[in-house]
C-alpha cells in the first residue's frame, strides 16, 4: 500500500486516509476523495496535506 508521505503516489479523485489537525494527538482517521493536493513538495515527513471533496483538510496516512 503506497504512503502518504509521497506527493507522486497521490491523484485527485483517489480515495485516501488522512489525519485532520484535531485529531493528530489520538491518531484517528478521516476516509475520503481528494480534491485537491495542498503540498507543493514531492515528498513531506508528516504526510501530503489534501483538501477532501467534503471540505476536510489533513495529512495524508494512507492510500486506499
Amino acid at each position: 500500500m503506497p504512503d502518504g508521505k509521497n506527493r507522486n503516489n497521490i491523484k485527485i479523485g483517489q480515495e485516501v486516509e488522512i489525519v485532520l489537525k484535531k485529531d493528530q494527538r489520538s491518531g484517528a482517521l478521516t476516509t475520503g476523495v481528494v480534491k485537491r493536493i495542498l503540498t507543493k513538495s514531492p515528498n513531506h515527513t508528516h504526510g501530503i496535506k489534501v483538501e477532501l471533496e467534503s471540505g476536510k483538510i489533513g495529512r495524508v496516512k494512507n492510500v486506499i
